[in-house]
């Protein structure tokens, strides 16, 4: 055996070089001219492709400071049934009172604002404070005698 009997198993393929000639033409497969063109040069993408792109970015606008509210406290809903469980008759039902009950989390280091919603029954006459309520929610604790102060 000599050295040069030897061959390779696989053949030594190379990618062929683009934009010398060649079958592909004028430019290549490149399109046009300028930074596209060249190797190795990225455009970074503008705001509006970003947020084109990205879902979890969209509706936050141009400038997020303007259009997102970060300060705005977020509602908990409780349902009419959670107060029937957690409350005796004549109790006052409030953002804090929820809270120390462990019926809404924090929001922001404080008590939420809270949203009563009518779903479930309600037999108990409680006194609701500093809450949102849903229609169904309101009429049903009338109905059983509590009373809301706003």
């Amino acid at each position: 055996m000599q050295l040069n009997s030897l061959a390779p198993r696989t053949k030594n393929k190379k990618n062929p070089h683009i934009g010398r000639g060649g079958k592909r033409g004028k430019t290549s497969g490149r399109g046009g001219k300028g930074q596209t063109a060249r190797a190795g040069h990225h455009i970074r993408p503008e705001v509006r492709d970003l947020i084109k792109k990205f879902p979890k970015r969209r509706g936050h606008g141009k400038n997020r400071a303007r259009t997102v509210r970060t300060n705005r406290i977020a509602t908990s809903a409780v349902n009419l049934a959670e107060l029937e469980l957690n409350y005796k008759a004549g109790e006052i039902v409030s953002p804090a009172t929820l809270l120390a009950r462990g019926l809404v989390r924090r929001a922001k280091g404080r008590a939420p604002m809270v949203k009563i919603l009518g779903t479930g029954i309600i037999s108990k006459a409680l006194v609701i404070k500093n809450c949102d309520l849903s229609v169904a929610a309101s009429a049903a604790i009338e109905k059983a005698g509590g009373t809301i102060h706003a």
